[in-house]
């Protein structure tokens, strides 16, 4: 074989260096993936929900009542629990107080999730659905110390949600449970 000589940058192969990714051409895919992702969302947004409906004969003629709706999510602030110093969560107040708290379970044992409405159980027992304009449909599966007579607790994923929700008297339609 004979010998090539010496290399010089005349006869060194070229190596070019790898192309940037177009921009143009990224921003288009990224811009697909979240419009996709976003038709997504609201597709099914509406029907986060949905499985809450009331199931005709299985509950009592709708009712419409005003109420005053307030919103809770998971944090201390809203569901009265802290930290001990040694990093486990603890009620503060009532008959659990000092007793371990866990997170995001509901009064019925459930995970809070869109659609967990917290009620008096004396006057809208469990499993009972509600209808909340400009929340949807809901089940009562939580109660709270502070909820007396014709009024609910939202439940939403953040405290800031919570808090953008407020205190609002509200007409809302409610279906006992047979």
């Amino acid at each position: 074989m004979p010998n090539p000589g010496p290399m010089n940058a005349r006869t060194r192969p070229c190596r070019r260096p790898p192309a940037p990714a177009d921009p143009a051409g990224m921003r288009l895919l990224l811009t697909v993936a979240l419009l996709a992702g976003l038709g997504l969302t609201l597709a099914f947004a509406g029907c986060a929900t949905a499985a809450l409906r009331p199931v005709k004969g299985r509950y009592q003629a709708p009712r419409q009542v005003s109420m005053a709706v307030t919103g809770y999510c998971n944090c201390g602030a809203c569901c009265g629990w802290r930290y001990t110093w040694y990093g486990r969560r603890v009620y503060t107040s009532g008959p659990n107080k000092g007793k371990t708290k866990a997170l995001g379970i509901t009064a019925s044992g459930t995970r809070a999730r869109r659609g967990t409405v917290a009620a008096d159980p004396r006057r809208y027992p469990m499993g009972t659905i509600v209808y909340v304009q400009g929340y949807g449909y809901g089940r009562v599966e939580d109660t709270g110390g502070a909820i007396k007579g014709d009024a609910l607790d939202l439940w939403f994923p953040s405290h800031e949600q919570a808090r953008q929700w407020g205190r609002q008297t509200l007409d809302v339609q409610v279906w006992l449970p047979k």
